[in-house]
């Protein structure tokens, strides 16, 4: 059954999503060569149950065996999802999907990113910004008369018009008092088809997405998914709510820094030139339809009135950074 959410119910999820990016960027910090998962693990733990919340995988039923031992999915190289947090340590050119979940208030938080650690394949990071790319396509889909076979549609075109291969066994999901709720989001689909957004769904968007072929297997914890072939996967969400006639809420709501290095942000975000912030110390950002004292920073979608779009400019892989670190407000919603 499909819950919708009222505006009240949407803002205590918007809580437990900021949680999320929060922790994401705590873990951000540590991703480096020769840091463990379990390093990571602890961490975000620590840092979720400081601020009132419960880590949401911890403990997490399992029909195949064990509960889920840890408060991070952490999933390295060919693993796709669900990686479980241990003593593997983390080598140069690796990457590693981060997962996180919390609950609080009576609401879960669902968000994931995939992190480089230090210098990545070339191959790697186009892996890695295609997904990326996919998922702020999938959530540009996220409105209100549209139906789930066009997220699906949207993403599954983009990455397999890059090669890409599109995992059909695990997919995105309605999200609220539970962690995974009705209905099941897939990242392939058909458009017009599947069940119709209305205002009030809320939902967590997730590319999986493989360098090689689409098949995977799974590991004998019981836990890990990865390839079938060993190579690399990518892991992106996002939790959104469905809106009437305005694009949907990010409801993770987080900056991401732009890699310079990278280039800079598409020209229909407002995010100022690097020259321009570097002379004046200080920068703009239109992330989520509003400005923000952000320095060289451009948010993961643009307020432009078709709805978030990606920074496509920023070709390599950005790292978290919550509002609230450096004193910046939390915006309060996506760009309507």
């Amino acid at each position: 059954m499909i819950f919708l959410k009222t505006e009240d119910e949407i803002e205590l999820l918007r809580e437990s999503n900021l949680l999320v990016g929060r922790t994401l960027a705590e873990v951000a910090k540590l991703v480096k060569p020769g840091v463990t998962t379990k390093e990571l693990d602890k961490v975000a733990e620590e840092f979720i149950r400081d601020h009132g919340a419960v880590p949401t995988f911890k403990g997490f039923p399992n029909q195949y065996g064990d509960p889920f031992p840890a408060s991070l999915c952490t999933s390295i190289n060919e693993q796709v999802v669900h990686g479980i947090p241990g003593d593997i340590v983390l080598k140069e050119g690796d990457i590693v999907s981060v997962d996180c979940g919390t609950y609080m208030n009576g609401f879960c938080g669902d968000s994931a990113y995939t992190f480089c650690v230090g210098e990545v394949d070339e191959e790697v990071r186009k892996l890695l910004k295609v997904t990326k790319e996919a998922l702020y396509i999938g959530i540009e889909n996220a409105v209100q008369g549209k139906r789930l076979g066009d997220i699906g549609y949207a993403i599954q075109e983009h990455c397999e018009s890059n090669s890409f291969g599109v995992v059909r066994e695990f997919v995105g999901h309605g999200i609220g008092k539970e962690m995974h709720e009705d209905p099941q989001v897939p990242n392939y689909g058909k458009r017009g088809y599947g069940t119709m957004l209305k205002k009030g769904l809320c939902i967590a968007i997730e590319p999986m997405i493989t360098q090689g072929s689409r098949q995977i297997v799974m590991e004998r914890d019981g836990w890990t998914v990865r390839t079938k072939d060993w190579k690399y996967a990518a892991h992106f969400e996002h939790t959104v709510a469905v809106g009437a006639g305005k694009a949907p809420r990010c409801l993770c709501a987080v900056l991401l820094r732009c890699d310079l290095q990278g280039g800079w942000p598409h020209r229909g975000c407002h995010a100022q030139p690097p020259r321009r912030a570097a002379a004046r110390d200080k920068g703009h950002c239109a992330g989520y339809g509003q400005l923000y004292p952000a320095g060289k920073l451009c948010g993961a979608a643009c307020g432009r009135s078709a709805g978030p779009r990606l920074c496509r400019g920023a070709a390599r892989l950005c790292a978290w950074l919550p509002f609230l670190s450096g004193g910046l407000s939390v915006p309060p919603h996506a760009p309507a």
